[in-house]
């Protein structure tokens, strides 16, 4: 049996959306790359973009992320799946 049948393991699309609720005015990585060193919010929280690397099929860059918790390994997210703090 395919482990892809497993409902269990599947992610709701609601899950893998960013809550922007409590940062209203930061914007999509799309419309700014982050820098190394900087903090963006991700579906898991906030995160610091440990390296930036090559395109996604989206077009956007591939970054790679450590959430502040420190509880968590670093992962890669394409940057059009984060937000960045507006610019100042």
């Amino acid at each position: 049996m395919s482990h892809w049948g497993n409902s269990s393991r599947r992610f709701r699309l609601e899950d893998l959306r960013v809550d922007v609720s409590d940062y209203p005015d930061w914007v999509s990585g799309t419309d700014r790359l982050p820098s190394t060193g900087e903090r963006v919010l991700c579906t898991g929280g906030l995160a610091e973009v440990v390296r930036i690397l090559g395109k996604t099929g989206d077009g956007s860059r591939l970054l790679e992320l450590r959430l502040l918790d420190g509880k968590h390994p670093p992962f890669f997210v394409a940057a059009s799946n984060v937000r960045l703090p507006p610019p100042e």
